[in-house]
């Protein structure tokens, strides 16, 4: 496999050196490897807290069974990331290249996995809230309860097939054969995720500012809107710039795309606890207390019949 092909975590995910010295990295270089690191860490304790207050503190609900496997898959990006920027800190501190980038490239595909599996999630959360609002009394009616187990059990199988699939043509066949595997994965996650992600949140918003119903949980919506413009802004340049690594050609240095690509990862649980605390006063409460505000649905009456 080529070095420009594919990449492995995290600050260099495309190795950029054809026998060039290593050597000499610039101070900005690793001052960003820092703070992608340091972003891990925060994310990896945010989410572990989202993973202990939704697992184990909080009640279910359809929606906080979407946000429990989000924050799996936060977390398990994160945590591919950690080991991968320390380790590419070091060699360019040391200036020894101690891991060969051939045996980083499985991790990136398993980086790969979980950052896909937060996209697909994404989706499925901002189509279910596009649903409540468009067809309320189907949702509170008639809608399985079992439906949101279901869907993430699907999206999981499906990243994971999509991964083993790129993963054993990229490390099992030519370089072609790689390229294209990552190609067909980057186009289905812009052509068939992307766009009803983005479409169901301009509805939700245009419902939720134009919306007659007087008891709307607007906490919710605006953390979902949030976690998705955020995704957009921070998440989507990972998928952007290895896209065209694919051509051989990118957009910004990799460290800042990985960094992009950690704090997407990591500002979720802020998020939940930020939209949770503030009412007029913006008073800080509790971290449960606040998560309780955001996903612990207004309960609204109606009659099934």
């Amino acid at each position: 496999m080529e070095p420009n092909q594919t990449s492995p975590p995290p600050a260099s995910p495309v190795p950029t050196t054809d026998g060039e010295d290593t050597c000499g990295i610039e101070v900005t270089e690793m001052a960003i490897d820092g703070v992608t690191l340091f972003t891990c860490l925060c994310g990896l304790v945010g989410n572990g807290a989202v993973l202990w207050l939704l697992g184990f503190r909080i009640c279910r609900n359809p929606i906080t069974v979407y946000v429990l496997n989000l924050a799996v898959a936060d977390f398990t990006f994160l945590l591919f990331m950690v080991p991968w920027t320390l380790l590419y800190l070091i060699q360019n501190v040391s200036c020894l290249a101690f891991v060969p980038l051939t045996y980083l490239r499985p991790f990136f595909l398993l980086s790969l996995f979980s950052y896909n599996m937060g996209l697909y999630l994404l989706t499925a959360i901002s189509i279910e809230r596009c649903v409540s609002i468009i067809c309320p009394l189907w949702y509170r009616c008639r809608r399985p309860q079992c439906l949101s187990a279901v869907v993430c059990a699907l999206l999981w199988a499906l990243s994971i097939t999509v991964i083993a699939a790129v993963t054993s043509l990229c490390l099992l066949h030519e370089d072609e054969h790689c390229q294209m595997a990552l190609i067909s994965m980057y186009i289905l996650n812009f052509l068939f995720f992307a766009p009803p992600m983005v479409i169901s949140n301009v509805i939700l918003f245009i419902k939720v500012l134009c919306g007659s119903k007087r008891r709307q949980p607007k906490r919710l919506y605006i953390v979902i809107f949030l976690t998705v413009l955020f995704f957009l802004i921070f998440g989507v340049p990972l998928s952007v710039w290895n896209f065209l690594q694919q051509f051989s050609y990118s957009l910004a240095p990799s460290q800042v795309v990985f960094l992009l690509a950690c704090v997407n990862s990591s500002i979720n649980p802020f998020i939940y606890f930020l939209v949770g605390s503030c009412r007029r006063h913006c008073s800080l409460v509790s971290l449960q207390v606040a998560f309780q505000r955001v996903f612990e649905e207004t309960a609204i009456t109606t009659i099934c019949g």
